[in-house]
């Protein structure tokens, strides 16, 4: 097993987890395996109860795990499935020790930070990174480690020990550690400076780590005598100097590293030259591809996304590449018009006139309206109306999570006549609840209590739009992450109404997909189906909504069995039956401790 490891200096934000995922894309089209690893060094046990303003969006695996959205950019450059152990935070770290303190496994010895925590970080590491993750049962060739914060943190000490100890301790040829830092330019001088990576790589190595490669982010190219300078003051050979300047879009990353030769002097790190067998140039010509035709697109298609976190793209960010990957595929330019819920209420009018003006503008100049998921009360109201307005004027709707909610609230309040329709969630007491807790749920523990990981969606209506755009199958597997559900005991009246349930989990009594027949797009889903799209292998649903947009929609339901994201997803193109599905998807008794009324237990 092969190790790169990624860190960072001069300032958080550089980059960090693109370049390491950059690195593993470059060495899998050498023909390399390769698997990533994050190491978190705060305190918590994983990113779940973090707030998004704080930290980005909460990314969400396939065994539930809530982690760093790092991963997420692993996985959609990589094409691989990552589990909670990819996470490393201290939280994790000490947990583990206490636990084995506690079982008497450290035979009554002190227990300190070294060697216990810093032994259990590399015992941990080696054990994950054997783990397959493209779907075979092959481990991976190289293992891309990232290590969060910037050098010099107090928090991240004992990762740093660690990770010294480990690269000893896997040996010389098996380590390549490489160091990504800022090259900035000051406006008044003009020149780009290389100081700040002269401390920041004098630093690293006062902690016992000496960098392979320098991988320096600037605006513009960088000039040869910086790379001169660098390379004399760094001690870091010119060839192993790379330059990640700013591009048009990431994808470009990865052929910098190309164009470079970074690979080459990862290769040589690990003496792979010398291996019978040696590695090819890198394959890359879809990331070429991809890249190019980004930067051609010319058709606009304007999206809406309301939301409460808005003044953080990141805090939506694998919503906002599920949309640019269905854009991409679909030939037109993304533009993403925030709009903060809060400022579409009524109470903002008054409050804040001009910032009410303004989301009303964006969101009735949109070619879609997409409302993300989200917790809380705070601008419920604002997604209430934008799916009114969606729903109302035949705008293109996507919800998710929260999203699917507030259209079914919506939906009960103005066409069912149910004024008083409202979720759990917001108002404990409503005598209309059209959301409900999830009986399997915690009221008194946050953190990992939702339903979480990839669940099973079975489509009820073959005909469906949703079904169609997931190439006719018969049902799909998506990540969860939710506490609160459609009360099933309304599900017959929604129907009657005309809101059409068209995916149910296995047992027939969980909501996963609405959809509205007479509406040109109007879907929610339960699911967050950002989490499994891929550049080459765009989410269903938000092709659909993008096509819809664009006016393209026809054109993708029409063929044969349209985009689907993953092989594993298609199940009837070639006449598989579909699975025989409970028919009663109501209760007439609600929700008892864990079970329906009527003795069914609910499926996790």
């Amino acid at each position: 097993m092969k190790y790169v490891l990624v860190t960072g200096g001069v300032v958080s934000g550089l980059g960090k987890g693109v370049t390491a995922s950059s690195i593993g894309v470059l060495l899998k089209g050498c023909g390399l395996r390769v698997t990533s690893i994050k190491i978190d060094p705060y305190l918590n046990t994983d990113a779940g109860t973090m707030s998004p303003f704080e930290h980005g969006e909460v990314f969400v695996l396939d065994d539930g795990g809530e982690v760093d959205l790092d991963l997420g950019n692993y996985e959609r450059f990589l094409d691989i499935k990552l589990t909670r152990d990819n996470n490393i935070t201290t939280g994790k770290i000490y947990q583990a020790v206490i636990d084995k303190e506690r079982r008497g496994d450290y035979l009554g010895k002190t227990v300190q930070v070294v060697p216990h925590i810093t032994d259990e970080i590399q015992d941990w590491i080696e054990r994950v990174a054997r783990n397959p993750v493209d779907g075979t049962e092959e481990p991976a060739d190289v293992c891309v480690i990232e290590l969060g914060g910037t050098i010099g943190d107090i928090e991240s000490m004992p990762f740093i020990e660690a990770l010294g100890q480990f690269s000893y301790r896997v040996g010389p040829g098996n380590f390549c550690l490489v160091h990504v830092s800022l090259v900035p330019v000051l406006n008044v001088v003009g020149e780009q400076k290389t100081k700040p990576t002269q401390h920041s790589v004098r630093g690293l190595r006062g902690l016992g780590l000496t960098p392979d490669i320098l991988a320096c982010r600037s605006t513009q190219p960088l000039e040869e005598n910086v790379k001169v300078k660098l390379a004399q003051f760094c001690h870091v050979p010119m060839s192993n100097i790379i330059n990640l300047h700013d591009v048009t879009n990431i994808w470009h990353i990865p052929l910098l590293l190309r164009d470079q030769k970074a690979h080459e002097s990862i290769l040589k790190a690990f003496n792979l030259q010398c291996v019978g067998k040696v590695p090819r140039e890198p394959k890359l010509s879809e990331w070429t591809e991809r890249a190019s035709k980004f930067d051609k697109l010319k058709t606009p298609v304007r999206i809406a996304m309301v939301g409460k976190y808005t003044g953080l793209s990141d805090s939506y960010l694998s919503v906002l590449k599920a949309l640019l990957h269905a854009s991409v595929a679909l030939d037109r330019k993304l533009v993403v018009d925030w709009v903060p819920s809060c400022d579409l209420e009524d109470s903002a009018a008054k409050e804040t006139p001009d910032a009410y003006e303004k989301a009303w503008d964006l969101l009735k100049g949109a070619h879609g309206v997409l409302v993300p998921g989200g917790f809380g009360d705070r601008g419920v109201q604002g997604k209430i109306l934008a799916a009114k307005y969606a729903r109302e004027n035949n705008v293109p709707y996507l919800g998710i999570c929260l999203g699917m909610q507030t259209a079914v609230i919506e939906f009960a309040r103005s066409v069912m006549k149910l004024r008083g329709a409202n979720s759990t969630e917001f108002e404990p007491a409503t005598t209309t609840p059209c959301v409900i807790f999830m009986p399997e749920g915690s009221k008194t523990h946050m953190g990992a209590t939702m339903r979480l990981g990839s669940r099973r969606t079975f489509f009820q209506v073959n005909t469906c739009k949703s079904a169609k755009l997931y190439g006719n199958a018969s049902y799909v597997d998506e990540r969860h992450r939710h506490r609160y559900e459609v009360n099933p005991d309304m599900v017959p009246e929604f129907e009657k109404a005309g809101l059409s349930f068209v995916g149910r989990d296995e047992s027939g009594f969980r909501m996963e997909i609405i959809e509205l027949p007479t509406h040109r797009f109007f879907v929610g889903a339960q699911f967050h189906p950002e989490f499994n799209s891929r550049p080459g292998k765009p989410s269903p649903l938000f092709l659909g909504l993008i096509a819809a947009s664009s006016g393209q929609l026809d054109h993708l339901l029409q063929q044969s069995c349209g985009i689907v994201s993953s092989p594993a997803r298609r199940n009837t193109c070639n006449g598989v039956t579909k699975q025989k599905l409970y028919q009663n998807g109501h209760v007439k008794n609600g929700l008892v401790n864990g079970y329906y009324a009527n003795g069914n237990k609910i499926h996790t």
